[in-house]
């Protein structure tokens, strides 16, 4: 259903991909079924439902106090989701546990990708539970119509994968906090490979060495993962936007606690810090039903694979993957470097690596 009032025209082309490309990457993806398109100039990558719905999500109305965490995929948003909705909420780790990631934190864009063919099929699969088709009912609802019938008194936390471009222009207007967080590309692109495998949304069927090409053409949704990072780091110095390196996060877990609470505004009750380090130390946060999809599983959205949606979190894991493909590190490095210097060279001073 669309939103009444549209106050800006989506601004981008969207084009349908290549139809040779886009039969080979069916053949592949078996969660989608129609097809996909590329939006703007950057050739951001979707499922086909984004043609109908760009205006919809486009034209959400942000509020002031709306706290976005926005990334390209696995870059640590589940871990800095949980972060942020605790530093808000006074560290309240009995709420946190009692009440699922995905309904404290919606993600923004994800009904774009339940296809009506496979929300048939698993609603099939899941017939004796209600609970479960109501689950299934609630992900597959656009989330700028959830995210509007909350309302305005009630604090909205809104995970995104778009990238800032495709935000709705009312995010930057109402001066929402943004929190950005970036990883090694070479990690994202590993992590990223298993959640499509995971995922029946996704379903990829391919290995590793094919996912990579498509990794680094930008065919996968979100992609390109160079401008996504890019425009990011274009509004670094933008009063509302934290702009945060996965890896530093990773090796200094406190100091950037205090730097979010501190952009976020919070009182952070030190006395209760090391309960949070415990919270989100990722051999914890992994067995967190709260947080790591637990009810995807339940609700048959999630193959049943060995990697769960929470991996091992460690930079620099991604070493293994690329080192089994000869020649595949060299050829990814060379690409990551080719790109970091022209991150360089447009004036910006890269972290991703």
């Amino acid at each position: 259903m669309a939103q009444t009032s549209h106050n800006h025209t989506f601004p981008y082309q969207i084009n349908l991909l290549d139809s040779e490309i886009n039969k080979e990457l069916l053949q592949y993806f078996h969660g989608e079924k129609t097809g996909f398109v590329q939006v703007g100039p950057e050739k951001y990558f979707f499922p086909y439902k984004y043609k109908s719905e760009a205006e919809n999500y486009y034209n959400f109305k942000a509020r002031p106090s709306d706290i976005w965490v926005v990334t390209c995929p696995r870059s640590g948003t589940t871990w800095t989701q949980e972060m942020v909705w605790l530093l808000c909420n006074d560290l309240d780790f009995l709420t946190a546990k009692q009440i699922k990631l995905t309904e404290r934190f919606p993600f923004f864009e994800f009904h774009l990708f339940v296809h009506p063919e496979i929300k048939k099929q698993i609603l099939e699969e899941v017939a004796h539970n209600k609970e479960q088709q109501e689950f299934i009912e609630l992900i597959s609802t656009p989330g700028y119509k959830l995210l509007s019938e909350i309302p305005e008194t009630k604090r909205r936390f809104i995970k995104t994968h778009f990238p800032l471009s495709l935000l709705p222009p009312s995010v930057m207007e109402q001066k929402c906090k943004i929190i950005y967080v970036a990883r090694n590309p070479m990690d994202v692109a590993v992590s990223y490979y298993y959640l499509n495998r995971l995922y029946r949304t996704q379903g990829y069927v391919g290995n590793f060495e094919r996912y990579w090409t498509y990794f680094q053409d930008g065919l996968n949704p979100w992609l390109p993962y160079f401008s996504h990072v890019r425009e990011a780091m274009q509004h670094r110095k933008s009063s509302n936007f934290l702009y945060l390196q996965y890896e530093d996060m990773s090796t200094d877990l406190q100091g950037s606690i205090k730097r979010i609470a501190n952009f976020l505004g919070c009182d952070l009750d030190y006395s209760k810090m090391e309960a949070l380090l415990q919270h989100l130390n990722i051999s914890n946060f992994r067995l967190n039903t709260s947080v790591n999809g637990q009810e995807m599983m339940d609700a048959h959205i999630l193959n049943k694979e060995n990697n769960g949606f929470v991996r091992n979190g460690v930079a620099g894991s991604s070493f293994a993957e690329f080192q089994a493909v000869p020649g595949l590190f060299e050829q990814a490095n060379k690409w990551i470097t080719e790109n970091i210097t022209a991150l360089k060279t447009n004036g910006n001073k890269t972290e991703t690596t």
